[in-house]
Order: structure tokens, then C-alpha cells, then sequence
């Protein structure tokens, strides 16, 4: 019955790690987002860690492969489990963490293509270190499956693909997209809210100045509000989150009126995704104005998307020659579009029809 477990335990860490990872190593610009959030000032408070949140999370998500890989072949079996049960106890606490404070809402175990809650994320982690304790306790029962030689040619063979992998999508854009704006997704049916779906429920929290503090009270608590309370502001707190559309918080802002709907309704439609024009490559900028001519001259209205300031936008349009308009959104809405910096997004009436990394620009069908 021991050795049963075991082997289940084994199998099912196994598969399990490399699943996640793979998902992972899919799209590992989107892994990063997360790691700088952790990073980040309202969380760990290690901002010092954000410039190296990539080369992180390529290491972490190829780790996990290999180590599945380890697990299921059993090669160096006392190493690979106590790995395991080290990257399992910081992923437990790292999820304890997000889902007790409410700091980071989704932890990005199985990036895009399973969204789980923090209290999900937690549970599933639970019951990984647990399976992974039983491997610690039955180390002696994981035995290897091949001699030494094929053992390790596989790992060495995982690695290497791994890191080929992780490079590729790097330069190009994720094998499988699992986001709202893959393609074939239309923008608006995406944005919409059906009529039966669940309303945020919110509560009004008002903040008064007490004695030199700052205190919050609720509606029912404002007809015996302290002498001498000074109002300071007013604030929506949401107890029960309602439905939130898989795309939210999309515009096209210009000179402070959002074109959306009809940009959105254009037939023959050219986005240039740049989230961030400052930290853009400069090859890829240098690419656009050229694609925009050839757009145009084909019939296509060519924009720029951008969370860029004005000012960077002016700097940028005079320092690469581009003549198309650029409209506002949301930074991390389009890093959600897509991951290259910039990238090009052909969509129809709102349907997205081809997406492209500005490495591949040969194989943009206008």
C-alpha cells in the first residue's frame, strides 16, 4: 500500500509541475508581470528585484519542467524531492500571503489558461506539499525507470528544449494564447456584461478626520459621527465582487474622449501596441512608420496604442518618422493584448485576425 502511494504521489507531483511549468514557459513575459508584483512596494516591498523579474521567472518555470521530469524518471531522486518540497513551501507561503492580505489576486500558477483565487491557489498548494511529503518520507521507494546514461540524456535533452523554448516565445509571441484578445476574440462580446449576471454588491465608506486621524464609518455610522470630525473623502468598498467581462478597462482614449466604438467598427483596422514607448525596442519602433504606409496604401486605418505620456508619444513620433495618431490605454490592458513590445494587432469590426511580434513582420497578411 506504501509503495502504492508513493508511486501515485510520485506521478501526480510529477505531471503536475510540468503542466504548470509549461504553461508557464509558454508565455513567461506574463509570469514576470506577476513576480513584480510580489516584488512590488505594496507587497514584499523588493523593488530592487523587478529588473531581473524575467531572467527569474525563465529559471523558476524551466525548473519546474525539469524537476517533473526528475521526479517522473526518478533521477537523483534525494535532490530532486528536497527541490521540491523547497519550491513547494515558497509557493505555499507566497500564496498564504496573496490570498490573507488580498495583495495579489491571482498568483499565475497556470498563467492565463487556469485562473485560480488566492484561497484556490493556496488549497492547491496544500495538497502538493502534502503528496510531496510523502515522497520525502518514501524517498527510498522512487527508483529509476532508466539506466544512468538515458537518465541523463533526458534531463540534459529537457533543459536544453526548455531554454529553446523560453527563448522563442521571447522573440516571437506565446505557442497557444490564452488571453480575451487571442485570435478570432471580438473586443465588444468581450466587454459585454449579460443581463443575468451577478451585481458587485458596495458598501460607502467615509473617511473623517478625528482628533488629527484618519477613520472610516459607514453610511449608518455618519448620524453619530465625533464632535469636530472633518470630512476627507469618500471611498467604494466592494464586499461581493460581481462579474467582471474578460475585457475590461479598454480604451482609446485622445484628447480626452474615448473612440472605441468606432474605432471598433472599423472594417479594416491596424493597432501598434507599445504599452510603454520609453522602454520599447527600438528596432521594432523603427519598423512601424514603413508598416503603416503599406497599411494605409492597402485600404487600413493604422493607430498607435500606448500608456505613454504625451510628451513620450511627441519624442517617439519625431524620433522614428511616425505619422500615424496614438490613443490611450490602460498599461496593463495591453500588456494583456500582447506581450512584444511593440507588436501589430489586425482586427475586422473588432475581431481580432492576426497578431504578430515585430521580429515577424514578413508574415503580416494585410
Amino acid at each position: 500500500m506504501k509503495n502504492i502511494i508513493t508511486q501515485f504521489s510520485r506521478i501526480f507531483v510529477g505531471i503536475l509541475f510540468i503542466i504548470s511549468g509549461l504553461i508557464k514557459l509558454n508565455d513567461p513575459i506574463g509570469f514576470s508581470y506577476k513576480l513584480a508584483e510580489y516584488f512590488s512596494e505594496p507587497v514584499f516591498n523588493m523593488p530592487f528585484f523587478v529588473p531581473f523579474a524575467l531572467g527569474i521567472a525563465l529559471f523558476l518555470v524551466i525548473l519546474e519542467v525539469v524537476l517533473g521530469i526528475m521526479l517522473l524518471i526518478g533521477y537523483k531522486t534525494k535532490f530532486t524531492i528536497w527541490s521540491l518540497l523547497v519550491l513547494i513551501v515558497l509557493f505555499t507561503f507566497l500564496t498564504f500571503y496573496s490570498a490573507y492580505y488580498n495583495v495579489v489576486k491571482d498568483c499565475g500558477c497556470f498563467g492565463d489558461a487556469l485562473k485560480l483565487t488566492p484561497w484556490q491557489s493556496f488549497t492547491k498548494d496544500i495538497v502538493l506539499l502534502f503528496f510531496i511529503l510523502i515522497l520525502f518520507f518514501n524517498k527510498k521507494l522512487v527508483q529509476p525507470l532508466f539506466s544512468n546514461n538515458v537518465q541523463n540524456i533526458i534531463i540534459y535533452a529537457s533543459v536544453i528544449l526548455g531554454s529553446f523554448m523560453g527563448v522563442w516565445v521571447l522573440n516571437h509571441l506565446p505557442l497557444i494564447d490564452f488571453r480575451p484578445f487571442k485570435v478570432g476574440n471580438n473586443i465588444q462580446k468581450g466587454m459585454r456584461i449579460p443581463d443575468n449576471a451577478p451585481k458587485s454588491v458596495v458598501e460607502m465608506v467615509f473617511i473623517y478626520k478625528v482628533n488629527g486621524v484618519d477613520k472610516e464609518f459607514t453610511e449608518k455610522d455618519l448620524m453619530a459621527l465625533p464632535e469636530g470630525a472633518t470630512f476627507v473623502d469618500r471611498k467604494d468598498k466592494v464586499i461581493i465582487e460581481g462579474y467582471i467581462p474578460p475585457i475590461h478597462d479598454f480604451t482609446m482614449e485622445k484628447d480626452g474622449s474615448d473612440y472605441k466604438e468606432e474605432l471598433l467598427e472599423e472594417p479594416k483596422l491596424v493597432m501598434i501596441v507599445a504599452y510603454d514607448l520609453v522602454n520599447s525596442d527600438q528596432s521594432g519602433l523603427d519598423k512601424m512608420e514603413k508598416l503603416n504606409k503599406e497599411a494605409k496604401a492597402k485600404g487600413y486605418k493604422v493607430i498607435g496604442m500606448t500608456a505613454s505620456s504625451p510628451k513620450e508619444i511627441e519624442k517617439s513620433k519625431k524620433q522614428f518618422g511616425m505619422t500615424f495618431d496614438f490613443y490611450f490605454c490602460d498599461a496593463i490592458t495591453l500588456k494583456t493584448i500582447e506581450r512584444a513590445n511593440p507588436s501589430i494587432v489586425i482586427l475586422e469590426k473588432g475581431t481580432i485576425k492576426q497578431k504578430l511580434h515585430h521580429n515577424d513582420l514578413a508574415d503580416l497578411k494585410l
